[in-house]
């Protein structure tokens, strides 16, 4: 693709520059998680049998008019293939009770004008790519041909599977992870850990949130693939909105830095941590009884993450000491029992959301699965996710005593149900309200 700065083309200088390349492959042939990924293959294609499945990889999303997004393959798409390029299709072709998988990519474009005049596929714009023979080897499928031969190959009469039934499998196969998928999930963490350390080493000179961000986000590039969601680096009373990410505010000694940010492996498996920090290395008395009520509250809800639970119970035990807690602070002014009644849950003016959500290739993990095998479902050995309670007393909220207005805190760590005690991956960053003190004044030395 040309834009309207490029000028045009000479055919000498596309023959000059169809030649005197030399071969150079791609350094890795084959991904190293192949085996798995064709077992994940096979899962899936066992639930769709005499149906041609397709998973798309997805196209990069513009940013601002000709300049886009860095590429992240669906996940869906990653599951199944560990990468992905741009616009590259998976087909599962079926073949009696079986399937032949086709990837349909991007070939190579050397000896075309493309080759240095395209913006958007242009191997010497956008760097060399499998193509793809190449793309067959690596990958392990069954076939691969270019992209351009995808429409007509779609035309033949086979059965397609419904699209958001295939979905909906996907998110369901991925509740429960593997051991890969759990190492992933464990090294994320272990970096996110250091991203945590980087930022809280500016604290007390840093000016801006924009600082911390920056911080943490350096780290993901370094070690990883980036972040796996925007940071929120809530300073102040910006740490009541729950999903504050302009992080443009100012860092003030008196007030809590609330970061949740996480670290997103080049597998795409993410991190997802919350820690509630002093500014200033020490939790002032009214910061320090919200701090210690919520880490209560997220003790008792990880605790309750026992295969053969529902998975709701962690939020209801987590809400059941929020609730007592603002009671004795005398926040809530009714009864324990009127404050949890289904019909009136007072408690949620100062927390809104529930303390879980599953955790894996996405930060969200598994969304499309049905209600009945997630949010009405059953704890089981090998599900991540998270447990993350949080209050929040909005500047503005005049039930609340002004001493507690403006403070905002969320604890969140991520945990793998087991069959026996929960792991908690993210336990190696400090929690306790001691510890964290103790960890902030380590960073400072």
């Amino acid at each position: 693709m040309k834009t309207g700065h490029d000028t045009e083309t000479p055919q000498a200088l596309i023959a000059f520059m169809s030649t005197g390349w030399l071969d150079r492959p791609l350094a890795a042939t084959i991904h190293p998680q192949l085996t798995l990924l064709h077992a994940r293959r096979a899962q899936l294609s066992a639930h769709f049998r005499g149906q041609r499945i397709i998973i798309e990889a997805g196209l990069e999303q513009v940013r601002a008019n000709d300049t886009n997004f860095r590429f992240r393959p669906s996940s869906d798409f990653a599951y199944l293939m560990g990468t992905g390029e741009p616009g590259a299709m998976l087909v599962f072709e079926p073949v009696g009770d079986a399937h032949r998988t086709i990837l349909f990519t991007q070939p190579h474009n050397r000896g075309e004008e493309a080759f240095f005049t395209d913006r958007v596929h242009g191997e010497l714009w956008v760097g060399r790519h499998r193509g793809v023979d190449e793309s067959a080897l690596f990958y392990g499928v069954d076939d691969a041909r270019p992209i351009a031969e995808l429409p007509k190959h779609l035309a033949s009469s086979v059965p397609h599977a419904d699209a958001a039934q295939v979905a909906i499998t996907l998110a369901e196969i991925r509740l429960i992870k593997d051991a890969y998928e759990i190492s992933e999930l464990r090294k994320a963490v272990e970096i996110t850990k250091r991203g945590f350390e980087d930022a809280i080493r500016l604290l007390g000179r840093a000016k801006s949130e924009r600082e911390i961000e920056a911080a943490f986000w350096s780290r993901a590039r370094i070690e990883a693939n980036d972040v796996g969601y925007l940071t929120i680096a809530a300073a102040g009373d910006h740490a009541c909105t729950l999903h504050w990410n302009h992080n443009h505010g100012a860092l003030r000694n008196a007030d809590l830095l609330l970061l949740d940010a996480g670290v997103e492996c080049d597998s795409l498996y993410t991190a997802d941590v919350t820690r509630t920090l002093p500014i200033s290395g020490r939790f002032s008395g009214e910061q320090r009884a919200i701090y210690e009520l919520v880490w209560e509250a997220q003790r008792v809800g990880i605790e309750a993450v026992r295969s053969g639970n529902d998975f709701l119970e962690p939020n209801t035990r987590a809400m059941r000491v929020l609730t007592q807690g603002l009671i004795d602070l005398g926040i809530l002014t009714c009864s324990f029992d009127e404050a949890m009644d289904p019909q009136h849950q007072y408690f949620k003016r100062y927390t809104l959301h529930n303390v879980s959500h599953m955790l894996g290739i996405d930060v969200h993990d598994c969304a499309r699965a049905r209600a009945e095998t997630y949010k009405f479902g059953t704890l089981s050995s090998g599900m991540a996710l998270t447990v993350e309670p949080g209050l929040y007393f909005q500047p503005d909220d005049a039930t609340v005593p002004d001493r507690f207005r403006g403070i905002g805190v969320r604890i969140e760590d991520d945990i793998i149900v087991t069959n026996d005690a929960p792991e908690n991956l993210s336990a190696i960053l400090p929690s306790q309200i001691d510890d964290v003190e103790a960890w902030y004044t380590s960073l400072h030395v």
